[in-house]
C-alpha cells in the first residue's frame, strides 16, 4: 500500500518547553501514565512508547499527515508533517478540557481512590478513527487478540514513525489505505469479516466521523453508530478517547458491570442496568468513576474461565 512505503518525512524539531499543560493550579499534578494509558493497545501498540525516561511517545496521522509526539513533565518535541497540530492538541491531550472538580465521590472506595490518584486527567485526542479502529478490533475478542491484529495491520499498512522515534513505531494507515486491505490480510491479522467489515465502512466515512470529535459526546455518539457495525460499546469506548468524555460510561461490556457492582454494592451479578443505578449518583462524571472503580484494585475473585482467544487463521 501506498501508506506502507511513503518515504519516511525529514526529521523537524519543533520545541515547547514547560507551561504545556494549562491546567488551574487546583487540579494538582498531571500523571502522564493514567492521562495517556487508555491510548496504549497492549504492551507492544506500535504507535505509543513510554521509555525509561519517563518521556510518552505517540505517533499519530493527524488531518495535517503523520506526526510523532514526545511528551514529558518539562515539554514536549514533535516531528513530522503533523508536528504542528499535535503540538496545538497536547493541551487537550493532557486534560485541559477535563475538570476533575467536577468530581464529588459518593464512596469511600472512590475518595480513597481519588486520593491516591490525583493526577488521574481525561485525554481528549481530537481524533476519532485512532480510537475507533482499535476499539472495533476488541470488539467479541479477548484483548490480546485485539492487540495483537492492531500490531499487525499497524506495522504492514502504515508507516514509520517521523523523527527520531523509537525503534518500530508506525504511525496507523490512513482512511483509504484501510479499505484496501485483502481480505486474506484481514484473515492472517486474525480478523473476522464482520470486523473488517466494520472498519472499511468506518474509513469510507472517515471525514464525517472525524466531525464527531468536535461534537457534543451524545450527537458524537450517534453519528459514529450511524456505521453498521458500531454500537453503544464501540461509540463509548471512542468518544471517551477522542472527546474526552467524562460521563460516556461504557455499556455491553463483559466484564465492567460485575466490576462496578461489586465495588459499589458487593454484586458480582450486576448487568448494565445494574451498574448504570449505582453510577447514578455520578450523572455528569460517571466514566470517571468507573476509570476510579478500575484504578482502585477492588475486583470480584475470578469464578469462571477466561473467554478462550480464537485464531481464524487456523481455519
Amino acid at each position: 500500500m501506498a501508506g506502507r512505503f511513503a518515504p519516511k518525512p525529514t526529521p523537524t524539531r519543533t520545541t515547547v518547553r514547560g507551561g504545556h499543560t494549562p491546567l488551574p493550579a487546583a487540579t494538582g499534578a498531571l500523571d502522564l501514565g493514567l492521562t495517556l494509558g487508555p491510548l496504549r493497545r497492549g504492551p507492544a501498540d506500535p504507535t505509543f512508547r513510554a521509555t525509561p525516561d519517563g518521556s510518552v511517545w505517540r505517533a499519530s496521522r493527524t488531518p495535517d499527515g503523520p506526526g510523532t509526539i514526545r511528551i514529558r513533565t518539562d515539554g514536549a518535541e514533535a516531528w513530522g508533517p503533523g508536528r504542528e497540530w499535535l503540538l496545538e492538541a497536547l493541551p487537550a491531550l493532557l486534560g485541559a478540557d477535563d475538570d476533575p472538580t467536577a468530581f464529588v465521590p459518593r464512596h469511600k472506595l472512590l475518595l480513597a481512590t481519588l486520593r491516591r490518584r490525583p493526577g488521574l486527567r481525561l485525554t481528549r485526542t481530537g481524533l476519532v478513527l485512532e480510537s475507533l479502529i482499535p476499539s472495533v478490533l476488541e470488539q467479541k475478542v479477548t484483548t490480546h487478540e485485539a492487540y495483537g491484529s492492531w500490531r499487525t495491520l499497524v506495522r504492514k499498512y502504515g508507516e514509520p514513525a517521523p523523527g527520531p522515534a523509537p525503534d518500530g513505531m508506525y504511525v496507523m494507515p490512513d482512511a483509504r489505505a484501510w479499505t484496501r486491505i485483502p481480505s486474506w490480510e484481514w484473515h492472517r491479522a486474525n480478523v473476522d469479516g464482520k470486523r473488517s467489515a466494520t472498519i472499511v465502512r468506518a474509513a469510507r466515512v472517515a471525514a464525517r466521523l472525524e466531525e464527531a470529535a468536535h461534537m457534543d459526546p451524545p450527537a458524537a455518539r450517534r453519528r459514529l453508530e450511524l456505521v453498521p457495525g458500531i454500537g453503544p460499546w464501540t461509540s463509548a469506548e471512542t468518544i471517551q478517547r477522542s472527546n474526552g468524555a467524562p460521563d460516556e460510561v461504557t455499556t455491553g461490556d463483559l466484564h465492567l458491570p460485575g466490576i462496578v457492582g461489586w465495588a459499589l454494592a458487593g454484586d458480582r451479578t450486576a448487568d448494565d442496568e445494574a451498574m448504570l443505578d449505582l453510577l447514578a449518583p455520578y450523572a455528569g462524571q460517571r466514566h470517571r468513576a468507573a476509570r476510579l472503580i478500575l484504578l482502585s484494585g477492588r475486583v470480584p475473585p475470578r469464578r469462571a474461565p477466561r473467554m478462550t482467544p480464537g485464531n481464524i487463521t487456523a481455519l
